[in-house]
C-alpha cells in the first residue's frame, strides 16, 4: 500500500502535467523571481567597490527583503487558488477512490505527497533558473552603479536560496492544509453529481444590471474626476475615500456586464447567429458571470502593475538624466543659520569658516557665493494677486502663503557663469522669475504673460518677461525650484539674507579622486559644524543650539540618485512581475478549467458538422476576451492614475514617460500575452482531445 501512495501521486502529477502544465511553469518563475530579487545584494556585492553604493545596495536588499514577505502573501493566494482548481477538477478521481474503499486519510496522504512533489520539483528547476538570471542582473547593477564588470564574479546567494526554501515551504504547508480541509469535507454524492453538473448562464435582470452599470460608471467618473483633478478639498481621507468608490465601482461594473454581456449580444441578430458566435459568446458569458470577484481583483492588479512599472521606469529615467543636468557643479554648502535659543548668533558664512578655521575654496578650482532674500511682505499668494484662488483649486498641494525667494542679479549671473548657462539683463526696475517644477512654471508664466507688476522690498518693479526663466540655482536631482524672484542689486543691497551659499567646481574627472576631494570638504565643514554646537553648547549652558547648516557634493547627490533609482526601478519590477504573473495564472487556470469542462461540447460541435478551423477561432475569441476585459478597464483606472502620480513625476521629469509606457507594454506583451499564447494554445490541444479515451 505504501508503494501505492507514491505511485498514485506520480501518475496524477504526470497526468496534470499535460492538462495544467501552465500551473507548474507558473511555480518555477514564481521561485526564480523570488530569488533573482532576494539575490540582488549579493550580485551588487561581486561588481561594487564603492562605500557609499554598497551602502545604498544594503538599504535595496532590506528593501526588497521586506517587500518579498508581500510578495509571498500574493503568490500564497495564487498557489492556493490554484489548487482548488485543480481539487475541482478532480471529482470523479476521487469519487472513483472512495468508491473503491480508499479512506479520505489515504486520500489526504496522496495529496500530501503530490504537494511535496510539486514543492521539491518546482524549487529544484526554479532556483537553477533564478541563479542564471540573477547573474544577468549584474549587468542591470553595473549600469546603474556605474561600477567595473571586470570585478563580477559568478556568485550564489545561499541566503536568497534559504529565504526562498522558506516562504515557498511555508507556501505549500499552506496548500496541504487547504487540501487536507477540502478532503475532510468531500461527500461521494457531492463527488459523483459534480461532473454531471455545468456551469448554467444565468441571465441576470437586465434593468437592474442597467441601473447598476450607470450608478457605477458616474460613481467611478467622479473618482476619476476628483482625483486626477483635485481641488483644495482633496486630503487623504477623501483619497481613500475615492479609491474604494474606484475598487466598489470595478466590482459592480463587471458584475452589471456579466449580466448585460449576453442579452445585448443576442440582441445583435446577425452578429449573434453568425458562424458560431451563438456558442462562443455564451461560454464568454459563463466563464465571466463565474469570475466576477476574480476579474475585479484582477483588473485591481493589473492597474497597480501598469502604475508601478511606468512610475518605475519614468523615475529611473529622470533621476539619471536630471543628475547631470541639475548637478553642473561639484559641491554647495548652504547656510541658514546658527541659533542660540531664539536669535541668531550666524548666517554668514566668511563668518562661520573664519571661526572654523576652513577654507573650501582652496580645494575647489572656481567657486561662487551667492545669497537669497525672504520678503515676507511677499509670498505666493501674493504673486498671483486676484487669480490666487483659482490658482489655489487647480493646484492645492502648494503651500501658498510662503514668502517667495529673492536674489540679486549680479549673484545670479556669477552663478549662471559658474554653470555655463546664460545670464539675465535687467533695467533698474525690472525683475524676472527663475523656476523649474512643471506645475507651477504653467501657472506663473499665465500671470506673467500680463508682466504684471510687484513690489519688492518696498520697490516697485516690472516684469521683464511674459513668461519664467527655466532654471535652477542650487544643485539638485529634482525639478523643485518654485521660484526665485531675481531682482536689480540695489533692491536686496542692505537686507537680511535667508541663506549664504557657496557653491563651487573643481574639476577634477577621476571618480575615486573626485569623491575624495568631495568628501574632505564635506568632512570639513560637518566637523566644523560639531565643533561649533559643542562650543556653543557650553558657553551658554541651558539654552537651545540649533545649526542650519548643509554641506553635499556631486559624487554624493549621484549615489544617492542612482540608490533611489535602482530601489524604485526593482520595487516596480518586483511586484509588477509578480502581479502580471498572477493575473495571467489565475486567468489561465479558469480558461484551461472551462476548456476541460467542454470538451463534450466541442465533440458535439464536429458531430454536426462544425470544421476545425472555426472551432479554433471560437476558442481563440473566447481566450481573448476572456484576457482583455479586465486588461482593458486597468488600463482606463490607469490612464487617470497616472494623471494623479503626474504631480511627483514631474518633480522628477516625465519627458520620457512614453518611453516608461512602451516599455510597460512591451512587459505587458512579453508576459501577460505570454500567458494568453500559452493558455490558448494548451485549451486547443484539450479540445482536441476525446474525452473518452483512456488514461
Amino acid at each position: 500500500m505504501s508503494a501505492m501512495l507514491f505511485k498514485i501521486p506520480l501518475r496524477n502529477i504526470r497526468r496534470s502535467l499535460r492538462d495544467y502544465a501552465i500551473y507548474f511553469f507558473t511555480l518555477i518563475i514564481g521561485v526564480s523571481v523570488f530569488y533573482v530579487f532576494n539575490a540582488i545584494g549579493g550580485q551588487a556585492a561581486t561588481v561594487l567597490v564603492d562605500e557609499s553604493a554598497n551602502e545604498i545596495v544594503k538599504l535595496l536588499s532590506t528593501v526588497l527583503e521586506g517587500t518579498s514577505v508581500f510578495v509571498a502573501f500574493v503568490l500564497a493566494f495564487l498557489i492556493i487558488y490554484a489548487s482548488r482548481f485543480l481539487m475541482k477538477r478532480r471529482s470523479s478521481e476521487f469519487a472513483l477512490y472512495m468508491m473503491l474503499g480508499m479512506s479520505k486519510r489515504r486520500i489526504s496522504a496522496i495529496l500530501l505527497i503530490e504537494t511535496m512533489m510539486i514543492g521539491i520539483g518546482s524549487l529544484a528547476v526554479g532556483l537553477p533558473v533564478g541563479i542564471g538570471i540573477s547573474q544577468l542582473m549584474s549587468a542591470v547593477v553595473t549600469n546603474l552603479f556605474e561600477a567595473d564588470m571586470t570585478n563580477y564574479r559568478f556568485s550564489v546567494s545561499f541566503d536568497a536560496i534559504l529565504m526562498t526554501i522558506l516562504f515557498f515551504a511555508v507556501m505549500y504547508v499552506a496548500v496541504m492544509i487547504f487540501n487536507s480541509a477540502a478532503v475532510t469535507r468531500m461527500k461521494l454524492i457531492d463527488l459523483i453529481q459534480s461532473g454531471r453538473k455545468s456551469e448554467k448562464v444565468r441571465l441576470r435582470n437586465p434593468v437592474l444590471c442597467v441601473i447598476v452599470f450607470i450608478v457605477a460608471a458616474v460613481m467611478l467618473g467622479y473618482a476619476y474626476k476628483k482625483v486626477g483633478w483635485p481641488d483644495d478639498t482633496l486630503s487623504r481621507e477623501r483619497l481613500i475615500l475615492y479609491i474604494c468608490m474606484g475598487i466598489v465601482s470595478t466590482f459592480l461594473i463587471f458584475w452589471s456586464i456579466s449580466g448585460l454581456i449576453l442579452r445585448i449580444l443576442m440582441s445583435v441578430k446577425k452578429l449573434y447567429h453568425k458562424g458560431l458566435n451563438t456558442f462562443t459568446f455564451r461560454q464568454i458569458s459563463c466563464r465571466v458571470n463565474t469570475m466576477v470577484f476574480s476579474m475585479t481583483v484582477i483588473c485591481l492588479m493589473l492597474f497597480l502593475t501598469i502604475c508601478a512599472l511606468t512610475s518605475s521606469f519614468s523615475i529611473r529615467n529622470a533621476m539619471n538624466k536630471n543628475a547631470t543636468e541639475l548637478c553642473p557643479a561639484d559641491v554647495e554648502v548652504t547656510l541658514e543659520n546658527i541659533c542660540i535659543g531664539d536669535e541668531i548668533y550666524c548666517d554668514d558664512l566668511d563668518l562661520f569658516f573664519g571661526e572654523a578655521g576652513i577654507d573650501p575654496g582652496a580645494e575647489l578650482k572656481e567657486c561662487v557665493r551667492y545669497r537669497q532674500y525672504n520678503d515676507e511682505a511677499l509670498t505666493m499668494a501674493d504673486f498671483f494677486g486676484d487669480r490666487y484662488e483659482d490658482v489655489k483649486n487647480r493646484n492645492n498641494r502648494i503651500f501658498y502663503d510662503t514668502a517667495e525667494n529673492v536674489m540679486g542679479i549680479g549673484e545670479y549671473n556669477a552663478v549662471m557663469r559658474l554653470y555655463g548657462k546664460d545670464e539675465l539683463e535687467l533695467g533698474d526696475n525690472e525683475y524676472a522669475v527663475v523656476c523649474n517644477f512643471p506645475q507651477m512654471l504653467e501657472l506663473r508664466d499665465e500671470i506673467l504673460a500680463d508682466k504684471p507688476d510687484l513690489t519688492v522690498f518696498g520697490t516697485r518693479l516690472k516684469s521683464k518677461y511674459d513668461k519664467c526663466i527655466n532654471g535652477f540655482v542650487g544643485l539638485a536631482v529634482e525639478y523643485l525650484n518654485l521660484g526665485i524672484i531675481i531682482v536689480p542689486d540695489s533692491v536686496v543691497e542692505g537686507q537680511k539674507n535667508n541663506s549664504d551659499n557657496l557653491v563651487g567646481t573643481h574639476g577634477i574627472t577621476d571618480k575615486a579622486e573626485r569623491s575624495r576631494v568631495e568628501g574632505k570638504i564635506i568632512g570639513e565643514v560637518k566637523d566644523a559644524i560639531n565643533t561649533w554646537a559643542v562650543k556653543l553648547a557650553r558657553e551658554n549652558e541651558g539654552a537651545s543650539i540649533g545649526v542650519n547648516l548643509w554641506a553635499f557634493g556631486k559624487s554624493e547627490l549621484l549615489t544617492g540618485t542612482v540608490g533611489m533609482s535602482a530601489i524604485i526601478t526593482f520595487l516596480g519590477l518586483y511586484i509588477g512581475i509578480v502581479f502580471l504573473i498572477a493575473c495571467g495564472a489565475l486567468l489561465a487556470l479558469k480558461e484551461l478549467s472551462g476548456a476541460v469542462d467542454s470538451i463534450t461540447r466541442y465533440e458535439m460541435l464536429r458531430k454536426i458538422g462544425a470544421e476545425e478551423k472555426d472551432i479554433t477561432f471560437s476558442l481563440l475569441k473566447q481566450t481573448g476576451i476572456f484576457f482583455l476585459m479586465p486588461l482593458v478597464l486597468a488600463i482606463v483606472h490607469s490612464l487617470f492614475g497616472m494623471k494623479f502620480a503626474t504631480f511627483v513625476l514631474e518633480s522628477f521629469g516625465t519627458e520620457d514617460l512614453w518611453k516608461s509606457i512602451a516599455v510597460t507594454s512591451a512587459v505587458l506583451l512579453l508576459i501577460y500575452g505570454g500567458y494568453f499564447l500559452i493558455t490558448f494554445m494548451s485549451s486547443k490541444r484539450i479540445i482536441k482531445e476525446n474525452p473518452n479515451k483512456s488514461e
